[in-house]
């Protein structure tokens, strides 16, 4: 599916400024979609919305379709009469830029919690309708997940593989009790989903309503310790006996990794889910598209081949590849929910069957400006080589910032290329001159990480691949959003012709 010519700027909603620690759903999040609006832009495009454990990473979460409650916005519960003023007396002093997960989890956990207590002890009918609505509405996921949660809690954070044996395998009739021993905090969970759920939509609304399109993000594949795993473990392939992969995935050596990347998920048992129509995909697909307008799959290319990695290597050298069916889960997909606003995420390790199997089903491709300036006039990531039907970066969250990439990254030759292509640089620094050469490729859609908006170094930089630390944590500040911005964007905007 081509998309009109356009452009948006990436970032994370735990990036956005606020007083409480990390980034929500409230009113900076509402500011910044403004700020979208003056600029010109089209499109915003964010990581996975999923909620995060160890590691804090988007792409390793609990839920396939459940959000992060960290993002729910404290003053909306506020203004719900959920939280009372003097639940902000004692507000820790929070960095500013940086999120810190653990003393933001040890706060905001508590509130919610409290927010869900005065929930139930609440009159208000009206509201606790919307909230039975949604959780009829969505029990075909909520259920699992907020079991799956409580039992978490129950057993102090342990990984399923861990629970009993009656418990992780589901054995029949088991759950029974800890469904009713467990039931407040199942409601906690159910709640914070309801609260989620009502507080995104709300602002996507604000965001169609400016004429913004919200570009949602699929990890290929779900945490080993999620509730989509625990559930339905025969959409997976696990040992049966413990509950561990059989194989895990990842990627061989790269442009990221000299040893690849592995990542641990499990992989999916492809003729189980061919046999029952790809129901299970079917259903993810439909519930994050409840969320976000257009979908990006990472790692697009583990649907056509994946690299499989015995359970237990320390890296992702030693793998092999399997051939996915992809054509026909596409095809099925298309039948049931029509075509589908999908952008194919297929950098690494390309193949012509991968360019081949993207381009049957019309989906737009990736081209990233970091990689533009190493080799020859054939590069495929140079402006003047990318096709119409693509999205052009200067980067994404897994690259550094473009003042990063060019201070500590690209290597003299690459530099030097860059300055030939330039011609002569504007004077706004480098990270302006690859927005402009964005802005102004054929790509039908340019996408520019904020970092680079603001001109910001690799301190700013949201992950590196392969690194276990410090990442997922970048926050802006708001008085970095400024009007020069916005009337420097909309001038590219105007002169581009990105507003079609």
């Amino acid at each position: 599916m081509a998309f009109s010519r356009s452009s948006g700027i990436l970032l994370h909603p735990t990036s956005h400024p606020g007083r409480y620690g990390i980034g929500e759903l409230g009113r900076e999040a509402y500011q910044f979609i403004d700020f979208l609006a003056q600029s010109g832009q089209k499109l915003w495009q964010i990581l996975p919305l999923g909620p995060t454990g160890y590691g804090n990473s988007p792409y390793m979460s609990f839920s396939a379709i459940a959000g992060n409650h960290l993002l729910i916005s404290l003053d909306i519960l506020r203004e719900k009469n959920l939280l009372s003023d003097a639940d902000f007396e004692d507000i820790p002093d929070f960095t500013l830029d940086q999120v810190d997960f653990d003393k933001l989890i040890a706060w905001k956990i508590p509130l919610l919690r409290k927010a869900a207590s005065n929930f139930v002890k609440g009159s208000d009918t009206i509201l606790y309708k919307q909230f039975a609505g949604f959780c009829a509405g969505n029990a075909d996921w909520l259920e699992d997940y907020a079991l799956f949660m409580a039992l978490s809690h129950a057993y102090q954070g342990k990984a399923w593989m861990e629970w009993p044996t009656e418990i992780r395998e589901r054995h029949w009739g088991a759950l029974e009790t800890p469904k009713q021993e467990l039931q407040e905090e199942i409601f906690l969970h159910k709640f914070l989903q309801f609260e989620f759920f009502e507080q995104w939509l709300a602002l996507k609304r604000y965001a169609n309503s400016l004429g913004i399109e919200i570009i949602g993000d699929i990890p290929i594949y779900v945490s080993h310790n999620s509730a989509d795993v625990w559930a339905n473990p025969q959409v997976f392939r696990l040992d049966t006996q413990t509950g561990n992969p059989l194989e895990v995935a990842g990627v061989p050596p790269d442009y990221f990794s000299e040893t690849g990347q592995l990542w641990g998920n499990p992989l999916y048992n492809w003729d189980y889910l061919k046999n029952t129509g790809f129901d299970w995909w079917v259903r993810r697909l439909k519930g994050v598209l409840s969320l976000v307008d257009i979908i990006r799959i990472d790692h697009f290319r583990g649907l056509e081949a994946y690299w499989a990695v015995a359970f237990g290597q320390e890296n992702a050298i030693n793998g092999r590849w399997l051939k996915a069916p992809g054509y026909d889960l596409f095809n099925t997909i298309g039948a049931r929910l029509g075509k589908l606003p999908i952008i194919a995420e297929d950098l690494g390790d390309i193949d012509q069957a991968v360019l081949d199997f993207r381009d049957h089903f019309a989906f737009p491709g990736m081209k990233i400006l970091h990689f533009a300036f190493g080799g020859d006039a054939g590069n495929p990531y140079l402006p003047f080589n990318v096709e119409r039907n693509c999205v052009i970066y200067t980067g994404t969250h897994d690259n550094n910032t473009t003042v990063g990439w060019f201070q500590d990254n690209a290597n003299d030759y690459e530099k030097a290329r860059l300055y030939q292509y330039l011609g002569a640089p504007s004077g706004q620094g480098v990270a302006w001159d690859l927005i402009r050469l964005a802005y102004s490729s054929v790509a039908n859609q340019a996408i520019v990480p904020l970092q680079d908006v603001l001109g910001l170094g690799s301190d700013a930089r949201m992950n590196t691949p392969s690194v276990a630390e410090g990442n997922w944590s970048w926050r802006y500040r708001q008085e970095a959003l400024t009007g020069e911005y916005s009337e420097r964007l909309r001038d590219l905007v105007n002169l581009f012709g990105r507003n079609r």
